[in-house]
């Protein structure tokens, strides 16, 4: 009964620092998650993580951590989180851990929403992205089942920078689901 809250009050402490999220070796010298800590910290930035990075959090001097992002929000969101974590910890220590190729968990939007309260699209250039943006369109600020990462993928290369690191082949997925001439178009 006392393992388990201290151990959340420990991993707590370790999770505010991105080295320790990186820690674990899969090769020898090769650290878990390079590529994407490295995307992280490139400037200028690439990717919506490495534009956060870079922006820090709330003006704070420390910066953006992994686990501003990924540390969930509610206690549902943390419960999550740490039930992953030990889960990958406890398949690591037995020595069959595999570095995952996607998000198993993605972000909730509320992950997102803790910062992000509101979506002004006032400040993305007209020419960055087609006429109406989605989130003028009333009907698209409901539950539509489309989360902030299905459009904004934080960690992939390739993204507009200009419009928040939109990854138009990923948008066309979406708005295909709705609108079906999108589907036809690519």
């Amino acid at each position: 009964m006392v393992a388990a809250p201290a151990g959340w009050v420990v991993t707590d402490r370790l999770e505010r620092d991105n080295d320790f999220c990186n820690a674990c070796h899969l090769e020898p010298g090769v650290l878990l998650h390079v590529d994407i800590r490295d995307g992280f910290l490139a400037r200028p930035p690439a990717t919506l993580a490495a534009a956060h990075a870079e922006a820090g959090v709330d003006g704070r001097d420390a910066g953006f951590r992994c686990i501003d992002c990924h540390g969930g929000t509610s206690f549902v969101g943390r419960a999550r989180v740490k039930a992953l974590a030990a889960k990958d910890a406890f398949w690591y220590v037995v020595g069959h851990f595999e570095e995952p190729d996607g998000m198993r968990w993605p972000l909730w939007d509320e992950d997102c929403r803790k910062c992000h309260d509101s979506f002004d699209e006032a400040d993305i250039p007209a020419d960055a992205w087609q006429s109406p943006r989605f989130h003028e369109v009333a009907l698209h600020n409901v539950d539509l089942g489309v989360d902030c990462v299905s459009c904004h993928r934080v960690h992939d290369l390739g993204g507009n920078a200009d419009a928040h690191f939109i990854h138009v082949d990923s948008v066309h997925v979406e708005c295909a689901r709705c609108h079906p001439e999108f589907e036809e178009a690519y």
